[in-house]
């Protein structure tokens, strides 16, 4: 401040403070983008046309951005653009994560009156709305029990430059002249709110304001009239905020005008303590404001963003543990659409399917792509009992465990694909997740039977259809023009036909590109159905007459078994799902070559079907964690593991931001189907390989009651009551069983991963036997063994297991290959069976040999192998327990999945269409009179 002569006001410089603004703001934003340099407030002020006056503000306005650090955008729109244009363009923005602050330059054109520009101010995102208009904001504004999220700039300025002068606002009696929505009336309530006594002046107030204004000590003057307020009206040292802008005629300027304000200035800093001059007082005020608001509102922005606190559910534990269903149905699960905002989903990357399961749009990997990952930690087991090992259960527990030990960390993610745990360590809603959730399944089979259809019915009609014809039905006349569908273009191609005119092909052309020439002895490519049907399993078709007698042996498969499925689970992206589909070998031609869904035409039309499919599902936990839901290929016949897409999500809604410590780093639980040595061998050569992500370390689960049975107890039976053995303490048989955990720790170790044991806590074990399975898992290498009991209590079951997990992930992960992909089929699978199974060898029958040195000639051989084995053993044979040796895997055949990119050797009689029991689960399902499920589980 300055002062203008002796008696005189102070001067309130607004320069001045604007300026010590500018510099607080430009200080604090290099201070954090060193921290973190990503963080970059951003300013953008949507304009229609080129008004001049609008065009100098907005010049200042990018003039104080650039000296504020702040990046600046300006977006010109046409002067005639219509209102619901400019709506869309600020939806846009408002969904621009980069976007700090938003503002749209008024007026937008004579074509647009009030009410529309009250509908383009209030579609600004209250967020982002810098200028403190939006209706949300002013109505805080107002409220004495809350505040905005910004305060309008122009009244902003005003409270600091009274604020400068050190006299209390606090029982001072304020006289505002004006009731403006931009200044007026948002500075009485800004004062009001600072315990000040507010008279509000405006046009319709009866008398002269001077009255008024003579009893007060503040005067806040916005009303645009030339030097409206005298001196003589002023309290002797009152403090003044002049907000008017008034252009008065002055031949001695240039431009034949000055700008002054509202007071009379000459008069008035004669008796006022403070006075703001014009210009040079609260004009710069404004723009400097605009920038603390639009840092205000970056740092905001980067918090939300960044904060992932996700709220755990109560759960209500008995010491009798309910059934599954009645646990799953006695808790209510939070809002879908509110677990996407605490673990950092954009409203716009979910699609809601009810109130409890939605879809994640794959765009939320653009949006996150520049994190750092979170930890990654594949949930294996040992060699299972048909009863399950409680694989999915520990996988939630400790997923619930972990959000209970760290809440403080990015949000811990359980990843799956089929089943949906036990206990109090289940996905909910539990019928939903078990039944239909969101139809993906239903995708894949119609995508399946879609190929097997097309292909059925185009070695039909080249059965049938002379040269000639057949190609002319292919390749119609529409219109008086003949032209190849793109995929036809593409099969061209592949056979060397460098011709884009149909007419253009010879004859001999034509027939090479017509007749795929299918060997029907070839064709691998069976029909689906996602219902357990034992008399599907093999059938003939085309038994009616009007296929001509052309029949065929085929059958069925359960729908996950399905290629299709294992492409969905592998696909990194849409584009990439659509050349994996494209690329399904589903026979051989007569003459050798690979058939594939794109040679049948229908590469695209299978993408299309898939199309919703392709994105994750998110559900939650019984304690509120949130769960992926992706994809869940047949363990023993394709890789048995979710979709890497969902992995990839959950790791960036995991993971950090550049400059977070490691405190803030979020878990991925994985889980890879029945045994390490299925689920977890592939996962980590096939899945692994795909992705490029890294594992920093391993779970594997084991029971008891499972390694007893490795130990030489009797056989395990679904259905019949377990035998005494499994009920009470038999360290013998436990310890011989143990041989089984001590080779898949070992196998694991291969793969460089750090490995934590979990002993899923049975109700019937001993302290003896489970100290026994901790003692060994270490001996074998383990880097730690714990004891958890998630199964009855929840999370707070799985704490210390979950602490050991977080501990072991600590540091870098040193994960590698078990066998390079430039080896040969045969070497590739030797290598599994002699590290992974513990076999002398493999033994290949004379068809496998033949299958192998064909896909070698199709220029297959560097696809990763996929072996389809018993789940029950580490070997072919289901009744090898514990960890047989001196046996060679013989391969019957090898099936190749040219689309998910894996050659799929087969052990023995592999079933991949289940059947029904002789008395199914689906007696005890129904629904009670309220029409909620019950008996599922």
């Amino acid at each position: 401040m300055s002062s203008l002569e002796p008696k005189s006001a102070t001067l309130i410089d607004g320069a001045d403070i604007a300026k010590i603004i500018r510099d607080e703001v430009a200080q604090i934003i290099a201070a954090k983008r060193a921290q973190f340099p990503r963080f970059h407030p951003h300013l953008v002020i949507l304009q229609a046309g080129a008004r001049p006056d609008s065009s100098v503000y907005v010049r200042m306005k990018a003039k104080a951005a650039a000296e504020a650090g702040i990046k600046f955008t300006h977006v010109q729109l046409d002067a005639d653009v219509t209102v619901d244009q400019v709506i869309d363009e600020v939806t846009k923005l408002n969904r621009d994560d980069s976007v700090s602050g938003l503002l749209v330059q008024l007026p937008l054109g004579e074509h647009v009156g009030p009410e529309d520009e009250r509908r383009v101010t209030e579609a600004v995102s209250p967020q982002k709305d810098v200028d403190g208009f939006h209706a949300y904001n002013i109505g805080h504004l107002s409220s004495r029990a809350s505040s905005p999220l910004f305060a309008p700039c122009t009244p902003a300025g005003c409270i600091r430059l009274i604020e400068s002068t050190g006299v209390p606002i606090a029982g001072s009696h304020v006289v505002v002249l004006g009731r403006s929505d931009i200044v007026g009336t948002p500075v009485a309530a800004m004062l009001r709110k600072r315990d000040a006594t507010v008279t509000q002046c405006h046009s319709r107030t009866k008398g002269c304001p001077k009255s008024y204004i003579r009893n007060a000590d503040i005067v806040v003057s916005a009303i645009g009239k030339a030097h409206f307020v005298k001196g003589e009206w002023i309290k002797p040292g009152a403090i003044v905020i002049d907000v008017g802008m008034n252009y008065i005629p002055d031949p001695t300027k240039k431009t034949g005008q000055r700008l002054v304000g509202d007071v009379e200035f000459d008069t008035a800093s004669k008796v006022a303590g403070y006075i703001t001059p014009v210009p040079g007082g609260v004009g710069p005020m404004t723009v400097a404001l605009l920038m603390h608001n639009t840092l205000q509102s970056a740092e905001r922005l980067w918090s939300l963003v960044r904060e992932r606190s996700v709220v755990p559910l109560k759960l209500n534990v008995l010491a009798q543990v309910p059934s599954d269903i009645n646990i799953a149905m006695a808790q209510t699960p939070k809002r879908i659409v509110d677990l996407a905002v605490e673990i950092g989903l954009r409203p716009d990357e979910l699609e809601s399917y009810g109130k409890y399961k939605a879809k994640v749009e794959l765009s939320v990997l653009d949006r996150l792509s520049h994190r750092k990952d979170g930890k990654y930690v594949i949930v294996s087991g040992i060699t299972p009992t048909p009863l399950g090992e409680g694989k999915s259960t520990t996988t939630i527990g400790l997923a619930q465990a972990i959000g209970r030990t760290l809440p403080s960390q990015g949000p811990t993610f359980g990843i799956k694909g089929g089943a949906a745990g036990g206990g109090y360590s289940q996905v909910i809603p539990m019928d939903e997740f078990n039944l239909h959730l969101t139809g993906d399944i239903h995708a894949v089979t119609a995508a399946n039977n879609l190929l097997a259809a097309a292909l059925d019915a185009r070695m039909f009609h080249e059965a049938t259809t002379p040269n000639k014809a057949l190609y002319s039905r292919l390749v119609p006349v529409k219109k008086g023009v003949r032209k190849f569908a793109p995929l036809m273009l593409q099969r061209l191609k592949k056979l060397g036909i460098d011709k884009t005119n149909p007419d253009d092909l010879t004859p001999e052309e034509a027939n090479r590109f017509s007749r795929l020439d299918v060997d029907p002895e070839t064709i691998t490519w069976n029909r689906v159905i996602d219902v357990n049907d034992r008399h599907l399993r093999k059938i003939t078709i085309g038994q009616n007459d009007t296929e001509q007698g052309h029949t065929r042996t085929t059958g069925f498969d359960i729908s996950v078994a399905s290629e299709c499925m294992a492409v969905l689970a592998l696909s990194k992206d849409l584009a990439d799902m659509r050349e994996r589909l494209g690329n399904m070998v589903v026979a051989s031609s007569k003459s050798g070559d690979a058939i594939t869904a794109d040679d049948v035409g229908v590469g695209g039309a299978l993408t299309v079907l898939m199309k919703d499919a392709i994105k994750p599902n998110l559900m939650q936990t019984l304690e509120g964690t949130p769960v992926f839901v992706h994809a869940g290929p047949f363990a023993n016949i394709a890789h048995g593991n979710s979709s890497i897409l969902a992995d990839r999500v959950a790791l960036k809604l995991a993971g950090t931001e550049e400059g977070d410590g490691p405190e803030r780093q979020g878990f991925v639980l994985t889980e890879g189907g029945f045994g390490a040595d299925m689920g977890l061998e592939k996962f980590s050569n096939i899945k692994c390989r795909v992705s490029g992500l890294v594992p920093d370390a391993a779970v594997i689960v084991a029971t008891t009651r499972a390694l007893k049975m490795h130990g030489g107890g009797p056989e395990v039976v679904p259905g019949k009551p377990l035998h005494a053995t499994y009920l009470s303490e038999d360290l013998v048989t436990l310890k011989e069983g143990c041989k089984n955990l001590r080779r898949h720790v070992s196998n694991a170790r291969k793969f460089g991963l750090k490995v934590v044991v979990a002993i899923n806590r049975f109700l019937s074990d001993t302290e003896a036997e489970l100290e026994l399975i901790r003692s060994q898992a270490l001996e074998a290498g383990a880097d730690a063994a714990v004891v958890s009991s998630h199964w009855a209590e929840g999370g707070a079951g799985a704490k210390d297991l979950a602490q050991a997990v977080i501990s072991i992930c600590e540091g870098p992960s040193d994960f590698k290959f078990l066998y390079d992909l430039d080896r040969s089929i045969e070497d590739k699978i030797n290598t599994i069976a002699t590290a992974i199974y513990g076999a002398d060898g493999i033994e290949l029958s004379d068809l496998a040999r033949k299958q192998v040195e064909t896909y070698t000639k199709q220029g297959f051989a560097h696809l990763p192998i996929c072996v389809a084995k018993t789940q029950y053993s580490f070997s072919h044979n289901a009744s090898l327990k514990g960890a047989p040796s001196g046996f060679t895997i013989p391969i019957r055949s090898v099936r190749m999945y040219a689309g998910a990119g894996f050659l799929v050797p087969i052990c023995g009689d592999m079933q991949t269409m289940p059947g029904l029991g002789t008395r199914p689960g689906f007696w005890e399902v129904g629904l009670d009179e309220e029409g909620r499920v019950e008996g599922l589980f």
